[in-house]
């Protein structure tokens, strides 16, 4: 039915225009409608380097958007500066009566759109949020008493339950493409002009936008039986590697999730649970906004004092810690922006319980350099290895760093990969080198405080001091539900 003339569709973290939803809405409803991104300055500016490779896969993706805007005989209308002012001016600019995007659940981004919202108002223009980068969002997965969930299962169940085919349909847009509004090619700012530089995308492999998502997909079917026990081990080739690509929406949320229950079997079923988890952290975001502000789900470790060793941290951050898993992780992350997920738990759990580092300092080290840093996600992940957030490792279980490593990179492959320097250890001791016997080191030629560094702390006595903390603080929790004398109140 048509409701508008005009309509202006702003993509934010939604760039595909295949079952994208705002895009659907905004042609199924307007005789013309035009499309705009804006490089956000209040995001940009507040970034810690010119050599942001999410810029570059953002700036890769509009490209890829706008030569294909072209190819209909429309074009990508590409803003440089602050969206709250730049989208209304736009929309007016272009006699528009309506405005149409894909919702945000993030408070920064929530509270911008308000604002964009009540500008338009009083411009006389609607603006029409749609849902898009999840399945389901704010209430409509709820317990039997109204409540969010607070546990993974429940939640997996009752998504699973109220999951019907209309949910995974694709949002048309073929049928509609001649209500684009036609236009001669705008001219797109390059990479430099918005203030940042080329990094190692390319020379890492990562393909921008719907192309490279839809690379990424094929080759995960191909192997995606194998998903749930390689998902696990580092050294192989077992995640889907889409994460960036769910992150800035050039993949649709509704294809994977419809392809993974049209194979079925065990791959596809974890992979399903790891896509609903990502969903999971969206609503305890929106239900719980504080966590975006370092504020634990679980609010009595809120009062936990954080040692926050000097030193520690930067050897986290550096990948010196003497633990060979943990500093092949953070090698992996330096080089790369990218963390396998079993790593991203062992490495976070390290930071906290074995360095005795405040969590959040991690969650903000993630954040600024995770190439697919999604807020969500990140503070879930942190909070669950910290143990203070929603279904979270019990505080009580201590990852075993060593113990890890053993487990999940048996024979070292991804150790050596990242710490070349390892390379001659023996089997035996590469996931412990600071063990070895002396006349090893001679035959291997690494010395531990030497060619690699010693432990920077002992996984034991840490443990300890890592369990007093938790101690005191469900101690507390625990005496202030008492009342004064003694006694449940």
């Amino acid at each position: 039915m048509i409701e508008f003339d005009i309509s202006l569709v702003w993509l934010r973290r939604d760039l595909r225009l295949h079952d994208q939803a705002a895009f659907s809405r905004a042609l199924e409803s307007s005789k013309a409608v035009h499309v705009a991104f804006v490089f956000d300055t209040g995001i940009l500016d507040a970034l810690p380097s010119q050599r942001d490779r999410r810029v570059e896969f953002i700036h890769g993706s509009v490209a890829a958007l706008k030569q294909e805007l072209e190819a209909w005989g429309a074009t990508l209308h590409v803003l440089h500066g602050p969206a709250g002012r730049l989208v209304p001016e736009f929309a007016r600019a272009m006699n528009a009566q309506a405005v149409f995007c894909c919702r945000d659940y993030e408070p920064a981004a929530m509270r911008r759109d308000a604002a964009v919202a009540a500008t338009l108002a009083g411009l006389g223009i609607a603006f029409h949020a749609c849902k898009d980068q999840v399945i389901f969002e704010q209430d409509e997965v709820l317990n039997r008493a109204g409540k969010p969930f607070g546990v993974f299962t429940p939640y997996k169940q009752a998504w699973l339950k109220k999951l019907e085919a209309i949910q995974l349909r694709p949002w048309p847009v073929q049928p509609f493409c001649d209500r684009l509004a036609k236009a001669p090619p705008a001219p797109m700012p390059g990479l430099e002009e918005i203030g940042f530089q080329r990094t190692d995308l390319q020379a890492l492999g990562v393909q921008p936008g719907a192309a490279g998502a839809r690379r990424l997909f094929e080759d995960f079917l191909s192997r995606i039986d194998n998903y749930r026990e390689a998902r696990n081990f580092p050294a192989l080739k077992g995640p889907s590697g889409l994460s960036v690509h769910l992150r800035f929406g050039t993949v649709s949320i509704r294809e994977l999730a419809a392809a993974a229950l049209g194979i079925g079997g065990a791959g596809a079923e974890t992979w399903l649970s790891e896509l609903i988890w990502r969903e999971f952290y969206q609503q305890i975001l929106w239900h719980h906004p504080r966590v975006a502000e370092g504020r634990c789900y679980k609010l009595e470790f809120d009062a936990i004092e954080w040692p926050d060793p000097p030193g520690h941290f930067e050897a986290w951050c550096e990948a010196r810690t003497g633990y060979p898993l943990v500093d092949a992780a953070m090698r992996q992350f330096r080089q790369t922006g990218y963390l396998h997920n079993r790593l991203r738990m062992v490495a976070a759990s390290f930071l906290v319980k074995d360095l005795l580092v405040d969590w959040r300092r991690g969650e903000r080290y993630f954040a600024d350099h995770l190439i697919d840093f999604d807020l969500a996600s990140n503070s879930g992940g942190w909070q669950w290895a910290a143990s203070v957030g929603c279904d979270a490792q019990p505080w009580f279980r201590i990852f075993n760093p060593v113990m890890q490593s053993e487990r999940f990179d048996p024979g070292g492959r991804f150790i050596r990969r990242y710490l070349p320097e390892l390379a001659r250890v023996p089997d035996k001791y590469i996931h412990a080198p600071w063990s070895m016997p002396a006349k090893v080191q001679a035959e291997c030629g690494v010395r531990p405080g030497r060619e690699y560094p010693l432990p920077v702390v002992e996984h034991g006595s840490q443990r300890e001091k890592a369990l007093a903390l938790f101690r005191r603080a469900a101690s507390a929790k625990a005496g202030a539900r008492l009342s004064p004398s003694g006694r449940p109140g």
